[in-house]
């Protein structure tokens, strides 16, 4: 910097030889006496030192010398005075840089140091330099700290101690030297001048960290070229990156000065590697607890192994966050899943282990597994090579003791799959946009709160989040977006899956799913399913609709309110059971569906909201509450609301216990379900029994096995219509479907009562 050049600033005096006329022998300020025809000053034309130069006798201590043009200064400009001086006779006085510092009114500025070191004439003849630094900032080398009140100077010298000598003095130089102080006045330093050389060869680790330490706070630059780091290199101050770094996987770089994505896509050149290399920084030492993506896409041609990222960590249990970005998965053969067929034999007392495992080598870890007797979401937790085993994420319900099976490993945007065990991890404000190419996320085997917020996953090819293990154990999803690509498929002919859980305490809230064959497939238990909206329709008219939300333990101590369930199912089975009869267990039992939003459009009439499935005998209902819900069909009505789905096994409803419907809301729907419900009966003609059916309003086709009241509205009365005073008694579990209820009169009579009916022991 030269603000001569640059501003147009004049600051070098004229040359003696100009005129004395211009320097003055007191301050320099207007009026002031000037060396003009002063007898003490006269002009040498040709010094053998000097050429022209001034000579001036010493006659008063300080004998002053001052140019009399205002030396302009400016904050953050830095001029040095400069003169070379010799003594020619007399006593040998001290010489120094001396000045007036004005200000914008022409005043002197009291305070300040106007003076340089001084300099000893010692010999005759001898020439001696003299000089002093002015600047407004206190910085090494500067003599005269002026600081930003002084707008001019008026400088030159001043002569000292002993009077009577003779001296000669060369021009004065004043110059601009800021550029001496940029390394100091800027805000980086330059890995270079720290010995980075910068050829992608030599290792230049030592130079960042030099650079890092002495920059103290200030940015470090990486110049233009490409910098090989052979050892992990952490740097504590802001990094900007011209050039690019290269690193061996295993060693990090942690930029803990600006962390975030961007400066490691400028780092790496490359925003995969960029965002692997982040990454690894965020699970090491980074001073961060989350990875700041700054709005970044990043386009990916395979999957992201995020612990073959991190390199050395197998558990992660501190909290950390991922944030602010886009994945876009480009159309690559690496996407495309690993397909392999083995046969396996099976024993329901090792129930997630399959045996004698042909090629086991050929499958991969997090492999669905399809076959017979394979449920839904079954994949594969671990293998073991040597052993010829395969270790399943849930037991098989009715497979053959040895038999084919299919292993598919869909691949993941972010997998991972290769943490053991990853915990307290985030993910927000994050679109997956999968672009029907690639799946979403595949969670480590195990774990826990992994959450997903404020994101979108959107065209998965196969899969949203998936857990082969235990990984998803109290799964958040918050807020999110999951969009299938098989919107214009039929319902019945969809793949994809939104997500699974194959642990307890899921929580699932305020998300919205749209179009996947199903959007949640649950085991466990404690799960709350809050405030969300999932719809599966499609295009047909009297098409069937699959199950939204599948629960697939049968006691699920597990909450479903405020959704908007749309066109799709509630689906309760028990197919992750190895043993799937009843036997000393809980059955199906736990639930509460309350306050949602049931609706369907251009269903077939037997379409229901709410199915149980058994895939074993003996099974019951022992805990159940449908309260406060709205069930509205459009385009035709559905016969009702809920089902038992018998294919495989149905229920004993003689053991029906604490089943309530009730506060339920009915639109298009032929026949309302209620438990307890209360009707009125009218026997019309004079009989001892009468026969009531409230068989229509009862749960799942269940038995009438509790009468609670029985009142008579208005006279019940015989033959002769004279009143009837006794009470007739009730016997539930009445007709070849044990869905009636008799009452028994002591005598034929006729009338209304009201009558409360419950097709389960409510205790």
């Amino acid at each position: 910097m030269n603000k001569a050049i640059t501003d147009g600033l004049v600051f070098m005096p004229p040359e003696f030889a100009n005129g004395l006329d211009v320097w003055s022998s007191g301050d320099g300020t207007p009026g002031s006496a000037t060396y003009d025809l002063d007898p003490n000053a006269t002009l040498v034309a040709a010094d053998q030192d000097f050429g022209g130069c001034l000579e001036l006798l010493v006659s008063n201590s300080p004998q002053k010398l001052r140019y009399m043009g205002q030396t302009p200064l400016q904050p953050g400009c830095y001029l040095r005075i400069t003169a070379r001086v010799k003594a020619i006779s007399g006593n040998l006085p001290s010489v120094r840089v001396a000045a007036w510092a004005g200000d914008g009114s022409n005043a002197h500025v009291n305070g300040l140091t106007e003076v340089g070191p001084s300099v000893s004439l010692t010999a005759y003849g001898e020439v001696v330099e003299v000089s002093a630094i002015v600047g407004s900032g206190l910085r090494g080398g500067v003599d005269m700290v002026w600081g930003t009140v002084p707008v001019y100077g008026h400088f030159g010298l001043d002569f000292t101690g002993s009077t009577g000598g003779l001296v000669r003095i060369d021009d004065i130089v004043i110059e601009d030297i800021t550029s001496a102080f940029l390394r100091n006045m800027m805000d980086w330093v330059d890995v270079r001048d720290y010995g980075a050389r910068g050829d992608g060869v030599s290792d230049d680790a030592a130079a960042f960290l030099a650079a890092d330490a002495a920059a103290a706070g200030r940015e470090v630059l990486v110049s233009a070229g490409t910098y090989h780091l052979a050892s992990n290199v952490s740097m504590s101050s802001p990094v900007r990156f011209e050039g690019t770094v290269t690193m061996p996987a295993d060693k990090r770089l942690v930029l803990m000065g600006n962390f975030s994505l961007t400066p490691y896509i400028e780092a790496f050149g490359d925003e995969a590697l960029g965002f692997r290399k982040a990454f690894q920084a965020l699970l090491n030492f980074s001073d961060h607890e989350s990875l700041d993506m700054d709005g970044w896409r990043i386009e990916l041609d395979g999957p992201i192994d995020m612990q073959a990222a991190e390199g050395t960590k197998t558990t992660f249990e501190v909290r950390r966050v991922i944030r602010n970005g886009q994945f876009n998965a480009l159309a690559s053969a690496n996407w495309t899943p690993t397909v392999a067929t083995s046969q396996a034999s099976y024993n329901p007392a090792s129930p997630k282990t399959l045996s004698n495992v042909a090629n086991v080598a050929n499958i991969d870890v997090g492999a669905l597994v399809t076959g017979a007797g394979v449920g839904r979401e079954v994949y594969v937790t671990d293998k073991n090579v040597g052993a010829g085993t395969v270790t399943l994420s849930q037991p098989l319900h009715g497979a053959a003791a040895s038999q084919s099976y299919t292993f598919t490993r869909f691949k993941y945007i972010l997998d991972f799959s290769g943490f053991t065990k990853l915990s307290k991890f985030t993910i927000t404000d994050v679109e997956l946009q999968c672009a029907g190419n690639a799946s979403g996320i595949l969670l480590a085997p195990n774990g826990q709160t992994f959450h997903l917020k404020d994101s979108f996953v959107t065209k998965p090819a196969n899969r949203g989040i998936t857990s082969h293990g235990i990984g998803c154990q109290d799964l958040q999803i918050d807020r999110c977006h999951f969009v299938s690509s098989e919107q214009a498929v039929a319902a019945t002919a969809r793949t994809s899956i939104a997500f699974n859980v194959n642990a307890n305490d899921a929580k699932i809230r305020e998300s919205r799913f749209e179009r996947f064959r199903h959007t949640g497939v649950l085991f466990g238990n404690g799960h709350l399913i809050v405030g969300n909206h999932w719809f599966q329709g499609d295009n047909l008219v009297d098409a069937p609709r699959l199950g939204g939300m599948v629960f697939t333990q049968p006691n699920v101590k597990s909450v479903i309110t405020g959704n908007y369930i749309d066109n799709c199912f509630i689906e309760w089975t028990n197919e992750h059971d190895a043993t799937p009869d009843f036997g000393v267990e809980y059955s199906f039992g736990g639930m509460t569906v309350t306050g949602n939003i049931f609706t369907a459009s251009d269903v077939a009439s037997w379409f229901r909201w709410i199915v149980i499935k058994p895939f074993g005998t003996g099974h019951f209902i022992q805990g159940l509450s449908v309260t406060g819900n709205t069930f509205k069909a459009v385009s035709g009505n559905i016969d009702r609301i809920e089902e038992v789905d018998s294919s495989i096994a149905g229920l004993d409803f003689g053991r029906s216990r604490n089943v309530v419907f009730a506060g339920n809301t009915f639109n298009a729907v032929t026949q309302n379900t209620i438990n307890p419900v209360t009707l009125e009966f009218v026997q019309t003609a004079d009989a001892a029994t009468w026969t009531l059916d409230p068989s229509g309003y009862l749960p799942f086709g269940g038995w009438s096995r509790n009468v609670t009241s029985i009142v008579a509205e208005g006279a019940i009365t015989d033959a002769s219509a004279a009143p009837v005073f006794a009470q007739p008694y009730a016997t539930v579990n009445h007709g070849a479907n044990q869905n009636l209820v008799q009452l028994t009169w002591p005598q034929p009579c006729k009338g209304r009562v009201v009558v409360t009916t419950r097709m389960d022991n409510p205790f």
